[in-house]
């Protein structure tokens, strides 16, 4: 079978979602570093965004197609449910991370820390301190969600799951410490209901980026919190 390729920068948080997948599919793949708008990537994505697949002639932009494709291509564990209902719950729940958790919410939060555009490079805290509120309401869903099992679709570890892990990761990340002490950190806090997905630590550790690759601010000293990893 010809190697499979995953494209993309491994700090980009879609990125780690496919190699997530591949881990927890227990598939074997090859990480190709590559920013957004590079050859490699302008080759396959039409817009040059990441991640992008190779698979012998097989070439994918998306993650979720990429995550679609692992998933039905290779043997081992289902990644999202195949009965109708459940199928449908775990997509309903990755469109709502991604359109607006993560675009309204998360990403300018982190946005914040990692490309602060103030003067000395330090944390905008104006934009931190307006999206902490809108954080609030987000996780409110998200406990919502989860508190039953702690996962999003029944008692099972899915690609619904496996989406929103690098965008808590990357909230406790980029709050930089925790919070007097705290076990949890800030925005993670907000978050009541325990994640199932911390059963799943040796895989996704497996996947997160070395510190050096996370961004600007040097990572290497923080730890996860129970919440988000």
């Amino acid at each position: 079978m010809p190697e499979l390729q995953i494209i993309g920068a491994p700090q980009s948080n879609y990125v780690w979602v496919a190699r997530i997948a591949c881990h927890e599919k227990g598939v074997p793949y090859t990480l190709v570093p590559a920013m957004p708008h590079t050859p490699e990537v302008d080759a396959i994505h039409p817009l040059g965004k990441i991640p992008a697949l190779r698979h012998g002639d097989v070439i994918l932009a998306e993650s979720r197609a990429i995550c679609f494709y692992i998933d039905h291509v290779f043997e081992g564990p289902p990644l999202a449910p195949r009965d109708p209902v459940g199928g449908a719950r775990a997509e309903q729940w990755i469109s709502i991370v991604n359109t607006h958790f993560d675009a309204l919410v998360a990403r300018p939060y982190v946005g914040a820390y990692f490309f602060p555009g103030t003067p000395d490079g330090s944390p905008n805290r104006p934009i931190i301190e307006s999206a902490l509120p809108k954080l609030e309401g987000q996780f409110a869903i998200l406990d919502h969600a989860l508190a039953k099992t702690g996962h999003f679709v029944g008692s099972t570890f899915t690609l619904a799951d496996m989406n929103v892990l690098p965008m808590l990761f990357y909230l406790h990340s980029s709050a930089g410490e925790r919070h007097n002490g705290a076990p949890e950190c800030e925005p993670c806090g907000l978050l009541r209901a325990p994640h199932g997905a911390h059963q799943r630590q040796g895989r996704r550790s497996a996947t997160l980026p070395r510190p050096h690759l996370l961004g600007r601010r040097k990572l290497s000293g923080v730890e996860p919190c129970a919440t988000c990893f």
